[in-house]
């Protein structure tokens, strides 16, 4: 092969290596995948995604402050939804880290919404003072979460709890629940609240005033209690029949 037909053998051999490569890059890049937008991004379109079995939700802390400044509403609870779709119970939890809050204060009346990315899920709790006390009076949720099956359709559960009085507390005060407390809100949709703790309009220093504890948390404190006093009772009352009933016996025999 002369001098010549090498050089153009050569720049051939090139060519078609480029070409090549290129073919196989393109090829490479076409089979990447997009990652799930509910996961990754949140100027990404988010759907809240449901899940099988329940877990322990995150534990977050919502604050409100008047135009000056001040803290007029504070609460502190984990947020679970449950789904019932095709009798079947279906679980997602409110992230902190993802939650938008907002809401108002006035004189008798407070709104706290929290709300998921897209509004793909949320809750809002409204607020009433009476007098001396306040309390929840409307509960308020919803979410559009994917659909838990292949060719199951897209749709929204709502659901709302109105002229109640939740989480009733003295002015002042803050209302504190360890247990779980669960709400209907909708024939499809429940609201499960965990470690709550909440308080408006009069928060001294913006913090918890004395707390005002909720009758789940005083029965799991005190029944075992009363129940243990029971117990400690019945086994007094036989020692003492017992041994009333031997020394009857002992008095018998000594008169024999």
């Amino acid at each position: 092969m002369t001098g010549g037909h090498r050089s153009e053998f050569s720049l051939f051999i090139f060519l078609a290596a480029v070409t090549l490569g290129s073919c196989l890059h393109g090829n490479s890049s076409s089979t990447q995948t997009t990652p799930h937008s509910d996961q990754t991004n949140d100027s990404l379109i988010y759907r809240p995604v449901l899940q099988p079995s329940e877990t322990v939700p995150l534990i977050g802390t919502y604050t409100l402050k008047t135009p000056a400044g001040k803290r007029c509403l504070k609460a502190t609870m984990g947020v679970e939804y449950v789904v019932i779709e095709n009798k079947k119970y279906w679980y997602f939890n409110l992230d902190p880290s993802r939650v938008s809050i907002s809401g108002y204060c006035a004189d008798k009346v407070a709104v706290l919404s929290l709300t998921m990315p897209n509004n793909g899920a949320s809750l809002q709790l409204t607020f009433i003072k009476d007098g001396k006390v306040s309390y929840v009076t409307k509960l308020s949720a919803h979410i559009f979460p994917l659909p838990v099956c292949k060719g199951c359709a897209s749709k929204v559960y709502p659901g709302v709890l109105d002229n109640n009085k939740l989480f009733k507390a003295a002015d002042g005060r803050s209302f504190k629940c360890s247990s779980p407390s669960e709400f209907a809100m909708a024939k499809q949709l429940k609201i499960k609240l965990l470690t709550v703790q909440i308080q408006a309009f009069t928060l001294p220093k913006g913090k918890f005033g004395k707390e005002v504890e909720c009758w789940a948390d005083f029965n799991r404190r005190v029944i075992p209690i009363i129940v243990g006093a029971v117990v400690v009772g019945l086994i007094l009352i036989a020692l003492l029949t017992f041994l009333f009933i031997k020394d009857r016996r002992r008095q018998g025999y000594e008169r024999i």
